[in-house]
Parts: structure tokens; C-alpha cells; sequence
């Protein structure tokens, strides 16, 4: 459920992909989408933000058993993530310069494949990762980002876990902080 497909009957490649992938999406749930509402609304905003990401993972799935339940969360969710997803995707591609991936191929497949995914916002850092590292992930039937093999080694995962941790450095330094500063200087963020 973690990677939102039936592992059972995967090979080590594509449970890899849909780990990498994993790693990317929640970059944005849990660390630079919290940071994104806690700039403009202080925690209450985090806190809101973080319930609606979970009531999407929860029961967000396309299921028979939450269809019907599980629409409000998961639209409220795509609309939340729309913005963090897109800075986060430009700030992975930062966070490759930073650390000799090939930025360039990331800030290309983001732009090419990032709208490849039944989510109009996972695809955009899924393919960041996937163009900084030099891969192509897949979801079998579904969709694929990047170029290349599907040949993922616990290099890959290492590498995606330091640029996970870069990217949201970068996010908080380039984008939180400087968003507090002058929503704080302006008044705002303090009645928050």
C-alpha cells in the first residue's frame, strides 16, 4: 500500500522503482509540503495541511471500499500539493547540481514526464529523481518517467535519500525562511 501497487508479483527493479518513487512523492507530504503551509500559516496551516495528506493516503486510494469516501480528501490533496510539488521538483534539481547528479537531465525529464502520472502533482519530483540519477522509474500498465534501465541498485536509493534530504534544506532556506521574513516583517505570519 506504502507504494500504491500489489508487490507480489514485482521483480527487485520495480520494487526498487516504486521505493525511489516513494521517496520522492514524500518529500513533498511529509517534509516540504508541511513546510510550504507553515510559512504562509504557521502551524495551524502545517497541521491542517498534514491532516488532509493523511486522510488521502488513508483512504484517499481508488478502492471500492472508499470511493465514495475517500474523493474529498484526495482533491483537497491535489490541490494542497499543487504548488509544493512544483517548487520542490526545482529545488531537487538544485539539490542535484549540489551534489554532481546530472541536474541538467533532472530539470529536463521533470519538465518532460513530470504530467506522466495519474497524480498531476507525484509525477513532477518523481521525475526530478529520476532524471538527477540517471533512471527511469515505472509503474507497470500505468506510466514511466525518465530515460534508460529500470536497472536500480541500493546506490540509487542512497542517492535519492541524500537528495531527498538536500532538497529539503534548499526548500526551507530558499523558500520558507524568506517567506516567514516577510509575511513577518509585513505583520501577517505573527496573527497567523
Amino acid at each position: 500500500m506504502i507504494v500504491k501497487r500489489n508487490t507480489k508479483n514485482l521483480d527487485k527493479n520495480h520494487v526498487l522503482s516504486g521505493t525511489l518513487e516513494s521517496i520522492s512523492e514524500n518529500t513533498v507530504d511529509g517534509v516540504t509540503g508541511p513546510l510550504f503551509y507553515f510559512a504562509f500559516f504557521g502551524i495551524p496551516g502545517a497541521f491542517i495541511y498534514r491532516i488532509i495528506n493523511t486522510i488521502d493516503s488513508m483512504i484517499g486510494y481508488k478502492t471500492s471500499i472508499f470511493t465514495n469516501v475517500g474523493w474529498f480528501g484526495a482533491n483537497c490533496d491535489k490541490i494542497l500539493n499543487y504548488l509544493p510539488s512544483r517548487i520542490t521538483s526545482l529545488m531537487m534539481v538544485i539539490g542535484a547540481m549540489i551534489l554532481g547528479n546530472d541536474w541538467r537531465k533532472s530539470y529536463k525529464i521533470m519538465k518532460r514526464d513530470g504530467k506522466n502520472t495519474e497524480s498531476p502533482n507525484a509525477g513532477y519530483p518523481m521525475a526530478a529523481l529520476a532524471g538527477a540519477l540517471g533512471t527511469r522509474f515505472e509503474k507497470i500498465d500505468h506510466y514511466s518517467v525518465g530515460e534508460g534501465n529500470i536497472e536500480l541498485t541500493k546506490s540509487h536509493l542512497r542517492s535519492a535519500i541524500a537528495l531527498m534530504k538536500v532538497t529539503s534544506i534548499l526548500f526551507c532556506i530558499i523558500f520558507t525562511i524568506p517567506i516567514i521574513i516577510v509575511l513577518s516583517y509585513l505583520g501577517w505570519w505573527i496573527n497567523a
